[in-house]
């Protein structure tokens, strides 16, 4: 609401320059991270190889970032604290961008609302030393320093209190500093890192050696840890003047949020609604409900086909052509999973390890039932003894494994990649030897993957087949959203939904899916029109597919608790070999866990 009078013109003032430098930093610095983010960027862009960050008290007391970059000579120092000054673009072609700053902001903007010195030196020419306080600017001085800049900044937000109050905790703004240091160095494995918050080093990352990939590998096992890239699958993939490179871990490596997704454009962290809709999208039908993939992807585009300047902090991009990139994505994931064929996360044996670990006999443990299927609590000392003396002969106790007798002839293989089935357990389990070790399969999950994939190759040989409406459901819809769903007619019609336009703002919904007869037709179509509105691309109606045919698979599978003979289950093993996707089933789950014969050594203490 206007608060002035309709009588009274209100008055057009020019801001001046400190207010405008306010508003900026309002835009580009959020919290003590957004100025790390900045002022490394800055430092990247000058060429430098190691970048050390000092900061105290989550960065609100300190904030100081030196470099071994190109520096600034005594007479850019000044012009550097100007408001859209910069060295990195000339202004004649905002699409032609390949440094990570261009806007000329952030430097003015730290300024004008904390206590900023600019300590820099170019190789062979003296040192200078500039301060600016709250937005006043102090003359250039001669200075002592290194081929490099310091840039320290002090008291962050003290020109702008009420900005104080938004901040969290230290600990909290130190761990987000953290993570802007880590998406940073993923995006320059050659570049050296160190952070150190309140005196004490709690990052590091030397500068990794090797061509780009090999030295990306390096720096990911640094700072997403050695379990990632035990459990990632090398992506590396062309369309359309787009290239896709990175890592992505199997599904059964996954975590419960989104904290280990990390995209970047053309070596630029960023956080975009069509990637990360392009990330799920390619986990789609083998994730467990609630789990999130893990990834690390970068994406290699000419700067013309890519706009990084729709957001004051760079964290948006704008593609001129995005349902290639997400295409990309979507088709690179899903490519590498299907080679990965049976293969699961080594995590998932650790588990299983750790389940079976016996706990210290220090006390007299109550006995349990005989078993040996794997649990989710840790079993007793006494439970896997009882458990292990239950398969031998001569006991009274009912055997909880049933032994097949091995074929004189032909027989399975065990270093075939899931071994040869040696047993049945709680005719759920099957047992099978490999030539280093041990598998457990869950004999209905693998089984359900299996005739899942079956059914998806045969509905995209085949076609979804479609049902006619005897009365055609009318859609009303605002013109623009008729638009946008006749514009994916031909995408649905392949889905066995046939939709046609009805008038200007409305759509006749004539066929739907045979498989799904009981759809509501209106709010799918809402929804969709969400999911374009959200991500750009919706991939709903594939996914209400996907879950009837899941549900078939699941039905038509090999049930918990029927006995299989030993030729049934070598049968099911090979299949999974040769089956995409087969190390987890249909809702995220792993469909086997493997024991190497070392670790199963260790347990029974045969191996320190």
């Amino acid at each position: 609401m206007n608060s002035h009078s309709p009588k009274i013109r209100p008055v057009i003032r020019q801001l001046d320059e400190a207010t405008a430098n306010r508003i900026a930093a309002g835009e580009v610095v959020e919290r003590p991270a957004s100025a790390v983010k900045e002022l490394v960027e800055n430092a990247l862009d000058a060429g430098a190889t190691r970048i050390d960050i000092a900061i105290e008290e989550g960065g609100k007391r300190l904030i100081r970032v030196t470099d071994d970059g190109c520096g600034m000579l005594h007479e850019d120092l000044p012009l550097a604290l100007s408001r859209h000054a910069t060295s990195k673009i000339d202004g004649s072609d905002l699409l032609a961008i390949t440094s990570f700053g261009f806007r000329g902001e952030a430097l003015p903007s730290l300024g004008a609302v904390g206590r900023l010195t600019i300590t820099s030196r170019v190789a062979g020419a003296d040192a200078a030393v500039i301060a600016v306080t709250g937005g006043r600017q102090a003359p250039v001085r001669p200075a002592a320093g290194n081929p490099g800049t310091v840039v320290e900044l002090r008291d962050l937000f003290f020109a702008t209190p009420a900005r104080l109050k938004f901040l969290r905790t230290d600990r909290a703004e130190t761990q987000a500093v953290a993570d802007t240091l880590r998406r940073l160095a993923m995006a320059a494995p050659h570049v050296g890192f160190a952070l150190t918050a309140d005196g004490r080093e709690i990052l590091r990352a030397d500068a990794e050696q090797g061509d780009l990939f090999g030295a990306l590998k390096a720096r990911l096992m640094r700072m997403m840890g050695p379990d990632f890239i035990d459990n990632a699958l090398p992506i590396d993939a062309l369309r359309d003047d787009i290239a896709l490179s990175g890592f992505a871990a199997l599904p059964t490596y996954s975590r419960g949020a989104a904290v280990a997704q990390h995209l970047f454009v053309n070596g630029r962290p960023v956080r975009d609604k069509l990637l990360t809709g392009a990330l799920r999208a390619g986990y789609m039908d083998v994730l467990a409900s609630g789990r999130h993939p893990a990834a690390v992807l970068f994406l290699e585009c000419d700067p013309q086909l890519v706009d990084v300047n729709v957001h004051p902090a760079k964290a948006e991009v704008r593609f001129r052509d995005p349902q290639a990139a997400r295409g990309l994505i979507v088709s690179a994931l899903r490519h590498a999973m299907a080679g990965a064929g049976h293969r699961a996360s080594g995590t998932v044996g650790a588990a299983t390890l750790a389940a079976f670990r016996p706990e210290p006999a220090t006390a007299p443990q109550p006995e349990r039932q005989p078993t040996l299927a794997w649990q989710p609590d840790r079993p007793s000392a006494a439970a896997l003894a009882a458990g292990l003396a239950a398969q031998m002969p001569g006991f009274a106790e009912t055997p909880s494994a049933r032994l097949e007798a091995e074929p004189a002839t032909d027989a399975p293989p065990t270093d075939a990649p899931l071994g040869a089935a040696r047993a049945q357990i709680h005719e759920n389990y099957i047992i099978a030897q490999t030539a280093d070790g041990l598998v457990i399969v869950d004999q209905h999950a693998a089984h359900e993957r299996l005739v899942y994939e079956r059914l998806k190759a045969q509905a995209a040989a085949s076609g979804i087949p479609s049902q006619a409406l005897l009365i055609p459901e009318i859609v009303e819809l605002t013109p623009a959203e008729a638009a946008r769903i006749l514009a994916l007619a031909p995408d649905l019609a392949r889905l066995g939904l046939a939709i046609e336009p009805f008038g200007p703002g409305a759509v006749a919904l004539r066929e739907v899916p045979a498989m799904l007869a009981r759809l509501d037709g209106r709010a799918l179509i809402r929804d969709i029109l969400d999911d374009l509105d959200d991500q750009g691309a919706s991939d709903r109606l594939q996914a209400r597919i996907d879950a009837v045919l899941s549900s078939m698979a699941c039905h038509g599978s090999v049930r918990s608790g029927r006995r299989m003979t030993a030729e049934e289950m070598n049968a099911l093993l090979r299949e999974m070999e040769r089956t995409p996707r087969s190390g987890q089933c249909n809702h995220g789950r792993p469909t086997w866990v493997r024991l190497a014969l070392s670790d199963i050594e260790r347990l029974f203490g045969r191996r320190d």
